[in-house]
């Protein structure tokens, strides 16, 4: 009689890993994001941190694994969270598809989205069509919640509520109109939905989420 393998195990710490390694791709973080990521997963984690590599997606998600997929979405989420998509996150992106056998389709409307790096200078690259990202708002809001370390990572991460819109006005003349949050993001309504499913899992878990 042969042996059976044990399937792989895709630990909470792995899927942070990930979308840290998301997070921090375009090697531009705040103290106040180090402090969050600091707070989640410990100072000690953070000091020894490693980026996730294909490789090791591929062997903790076993073929087929559905959990591979939402955890795509859980990267991608992370990767527009701040309101830009860049050149290296999606690179990084089409890797960790390459590395779980997942289609690059999904990443092609948010490549229509990108933001090009030039020293400190952002170049947006055009106007995003509404319907391109339709497919990855779909796509996006079939997310579901496994993990209560991701949970509550995604809660810490996604702001709750959309930023008010402001005048910046200096020696009484405006100089800078910032529209609101939801305005900049084209996938704000993904991610509060996000936020809130995976407040539903902690609630569900009888966690504290007021």
């Amino acid at each position: 009689m042969s042996a059976t393998t044990s399937p792989p195990q895709v630990t909470s710490n792995l899927w942070l890993r990930g979308l840290l390694t998301v997070a921090w791709a375009d090697g531009h973080y705040t103290d106040d994001e180090k402090a969050l990521v600091t707070d989640l997963i410990g100072a000690d984690d953070i000091a020894n941190f490693q980026p996730v590599t294909p490789d090791e997606l591929a062997a903790a998600f076993a073929p087929d694994d559905p959990r591979a997929t939402d955890f795509l979405r859980t990267a991608v989420m992370v990767a527009v969270a701040d309101g830009t998509y860049s050149e290296a996150e999606d690179q990084l992106l089409r890797q960790f598809c390459q590395a779980l056998g997942q289609s690059f389709e999904v990443l092609r409307g948010l490549q229509a989205t990108l933001v090009k790096r030039e020293g400190e200078q952002c170049l947006p690259q055009g106007e995003v069509h509404h319907d391109l990202l339709d497919p990855v708002r779909r796509w996006l809001d079939q997310m579901e919640i496994h993990d209560p370390k991701v949970a509550r990572f995604l809660c810490r991460m996604i702001p709750a509520q959309c930023p008010f819109e402001r005048d910046v006005v200096l020696f009484g003349r405006k100089i800078v109109h910032i529209p609101p949050l939801c305005k900049l993001n084209p996938l704000y309504e993904q991610l509060v939905g996000l936020r809130f499913r995976a407040l539903a899992f902690l609630a569900e878990r009888g966690e504290n989420v007021t």
